[in-house]
């Protein structure tokens, strides 16, 4: 186990600006390696067991059980059943505040896996496809690694399982009404998520906004049915639908600003039940994503305008529902630059780069909103394993390699995080 250490630490001072990591102890990041080396194993078996154990969003009872279990062996104070399935572990160090906030999400997707691996899904239909499985197991890495240290820890650490992390409404907006970023109050937050298109041992960094706001569109457009040999006796919703589905592009490229990125993409029609039978109505469905706050606002008004206006042309009618999936996910300036200058020193220079904004949602954001922090890619790829698979596809897997990677410095960022947090303080 990791033995308390003496450390020092130097503060560097540039401009008003601009703050440096301090200079710690080299004892501390190498216990921490030596100790991640040691739990390995066990990192790897829970992955596996979760892996083959897939539970979508608010089902994951297995999951949140192994959690809350696995918190508890490391004599953390649990709370569990929070947002249905949602688990929060309390560890307080040599300090009770300030508090830092590691959180992992726990469901998984409605796919099939293909991998032919040993800890395949058991499940048909279902399979950690996102990565869910590793960030779980990461975040308990970290709390067995720094619950092996509490002595050194100058303040507490909130350990957060998110269940539903996939769909709307998310796992983290139910957790932030149930209080889990009080009581106590949570100073700064960190999240990850792994990352397909990086290798293993790299992490990604971004600051300000990296990821999009995503709103769910659910259209029914409402004609009048009949034969499809007398289409002048009925109203067509099935054209009237197509037209809505081109109508909606002209949004984004006519009524953005260009060099503002977003995206809307209709992702489902369906409607008709034979090839003679105009039907009553057909249903679409579609996602809205935008880095825009003001502007996302402003769509919403004229996804509804264009909709109305060829319905109304065509003598139909629709209703419409907009579901709000996640804000602009924006990671602060000053946390960002701290986690990257933390992750160089765990990783090396050469390990640690800067990600492209993505258009993807990440309901992350929701904390993001409420306590600053930042969000960060781990690399998971490695070509001569053939783990080259993106999110969301049957193929996907992760080297394992990541564990020991993600582990060990979430531990490290939450310690140095703990440690300068008097500084830090300041400076947000």
């Amino acid at each position: 186990m990791v033995r308390p250490l003496a450390h020092y630490f130097i503060f560097l001072y540039h401009d008003s600006h601009t703050f440096s990591l301090p200079m710690v102890d080299n004892m501390v990041k190498e216990n921490i390696r030596q100790e991640t080396a040691q739990i390995f194993p066990t990192l790897v078996q829970l992955r596996r067991q979760i892996h083959k154990n897939p539970e979508l969003g608010f089902e994951e009872q297995k999951t949140s059980a192994l959690v809350a279990r696995t918190l508890r062996s490391l004599g953390l104070r649990v709370q569990a059943g929070i947002a249905k399935t949602g688990v929060v572990g309390m560890l307080e160090g040599r300090k009770k505040s300030p508090v830092v906030a590691l959180r992992a999400d726990m469901d998984a997707l409605p796919i099939h896996e293909q991998n032919k691996i040993p800890y395949r899904s058991s499940l048909q239909g279902k399979m950690h496809a996102c990565g869910h499985d590793a960030h779980t197991a990461i975040a308990l890495g970290a709390a067995m690694l720094l619950s092996s240290m509490k002595d050194q820890l100058d303040g507490s650490v909130k350990f957060i399982f998110e269940p539903c992390e996939e769909k709307s409404p998310s796992g983290a907006a139910e957790l932030i009404k149930r209080g889990v970023l009080a009581n106590p109050k949570v100073g700064a937050i960190f999240g990850m998520h792994v990352f397909a298109r990086a290798e293993v041992g790299r992490v990604g960094f971004r600051a300000g906004p990296m990821m999009a706001a995503s709103d769910e569109l659910y259209i029914t457009i409402k004609g009048k049915g009949g034969h499809g040999a007398f289409p002048h006796l009925s109203v067509d919703a099935l054209v009237v639908a197509a037209e809505v589905v081109l109508a909606l592009q002209k949004v984004i490229s006519r009524q953005v600003n260009p060099f503002s990125p977003h995206v809307l993409t209709i992702g489902k029609i369906e409607g008709g039940t034979a090839p003679n039978i105009i039907p009553n109505e057909v249903k679409i469905t579609g996602t809205l994503r935008s880095m825009d706050e003001k502007w996302r606002k402003q769509a919403r008004k004229s996804i509804v305008r264009m909709i109305k206006g060829v319905t109304s042309a065509s003598g139909a009618s629709f209703e419409l529902e907009i579901k709000e999936a996640g804000p602009v996910l924006v990671n602060d300036e000053r946390l960002t630059k701290f986690a990257e200058d933390v992750c160089k020193d765990y990783l090396g220079p050469r390990n640690v780069f800067t990600v492209e904004p993505v258009m993807g949602g990440e309901p992350f954001a929701y904390y993001l909103q409420k306590v600053p922090g930042t969000f960060f890619r781990l690399g998971i790829a490695n070509r001569r394993k053939g783990i080259v698979h993106d999110l969301h596809t049957p193929r996907f897997n992760i080297d394992e390699e990541a564990l020991k990677v993600g582990a060990g410095f979430f531990a490290y960022l939450a310690h140095e995080y703990l440690s300068s947090a008097p500084r830090l303080v300041r400076d947000l």
